[in-house]
């Protein structure tokens, strides 16, 4: 069950994707989420997909990662297709549009957390919200909240597994349950499971008030970002996407 939670992991390549600054991956990701929002013609969906699939190509990451990665997400965004086939056959063109729209942003999402360090996402993220220090904001904090929460996916994964693990040595296996049973045997890994996460963060805090970080105001950074010529192109690879999107909406 474990092995399909990809969020938060990274698998270092030396891809196009992988070089790319992590402002451009972030930025290129909300312009494709804000272009997908007003999709509704079948060719813009098309578009948005060979857009999709040449990053998944360009950034090397194993086909077969990515779609167990999507399992769970595709069950759960099937449930109310499932509904719309039974009961309103009517909406279901329009779930079917959804659920591909939303399997695209997961994705790029995927590729983004695949392709690039915790810590220089949450340096890219930073500097890309520094002009809202001027409004009282705490981008530092900010970005490092995010970072430790992305780096804490693979952390409470493997704590979950560590659970099933030592139930399995006292002679109890999840798997062996079946029905009402199972959904109750899930439900009830969460205590064990929220404990030892919230010990873990406590654990972390201590250490990063222990080495003095406080709150990373003014702190420099010994890897500068700078874009680069793949940064620009990649930017204006995306701008002509909604620019096309765009005509084949109308």
């Amino acid at each position: 069950m474990t092995d399909t939670i990809i969020l938060g992991q990274y698998v270092p390549s030396d891809s196009v994707i992988h070089r790319l600054d992590p402002r451009t991956k972030l930025l290129l990701l909300i312009a494709f989420t804000m272009g997908s929002m007003h999709l509704q013609a079948p060719s813009g969906y098309i578009a948005a997909t060979l857009l999709t699939g040449g990053q998944v190509l360009l950034s090397r990451i194993p086909l077969r990662m990515l779609l167990r990665a999507l399992r769970p997400i595709l069950f759960i965004l099937l449930l109310p297709m499932l509904y719309h086939l039974l009961l309103n056959q009517e909406g279901l063109r329009n779930e079917l549009f959804a659920l591909w729209r939303i399997l695209l942003l997961v994705s790029l999402a995927l590729i983004l957390t695949l392709t690039t360090k915790p810590l220089d996402l949450a340096k890219g993220l930073e500097q890309l919200c520094k002009p809202l220090t001027r409004l009282g904001v705490p981008v530092e904090a900010l970005a490092l909240t995010v970072m430790l929460a992305i780096r804490f996916i693979p952390t409470i994964t493997q704590e979950l597994d560590r659970i099933l693990v030592a139930q399995q040595a006292r002679g109890y296996d999840i798997k062996d349950t079946k029905g009402l049973n199972r959904i109750q045997a899930y439900i009830q890994l969460v205590i064990p499971l929220l404990v030892t996460t919230l010990a873990r963060a406590e654990q972390l805090a201590m250490t990063i008030e222990a080495r003095a970080y406080g709150n990373g105001k003014g702190r420099t950074s010994y890897r500068v970002l700078k874009y680069a010529r793949m940064d620009y192109a990649a930017g204006g690879i995306m701008l002509a996407y909604v620019l096309l999107g765009i005509l084949l909406e109308r």
